[in-house]
């Protein structure tokens, strides 16, 4: 429990500082290390050293999350049509 009250300190503690709320605070941590595991997940993909589904069960995101950050970072990936008006018979 002393880890735990130590992080609580340190959340008021910044929370005091920029003026912003505790959960504003913890928001922002989020985002942030989020993002950071990310840039990493991006990196094993373009190395094709992952699959999708490895990094979206590792970020425990889904797929089409993925696929929408991929976009917004402008990183090729192969896009699959699933309609049935393309098939041939």
């Amino acid at each position: 429990m002393k880890g735990l009250q130590q992080i609580k300190s340190e959340i008021d503690q910044l929370a005091n500082n920029s003026n912003k709320t505790e959960l504003e605070v913890v928001d922002a941590l989020h985002k942030y290390y989020f993002n950071k595991a990310v840039t990493a997940e991006i990196k094993h993909y373009k190395k094709k050293t992952k699959k999708v589904a490895q990094i979206t069960k590792d970020l425990k995101i889904s797929h089409r999350r993925f696929y929408k950050i991929l976009e917004d970072k402008k990183v090729e990936f192969t896009k699959y049509n699933k309609s049935k008006d393309n098939v041939e018979e």
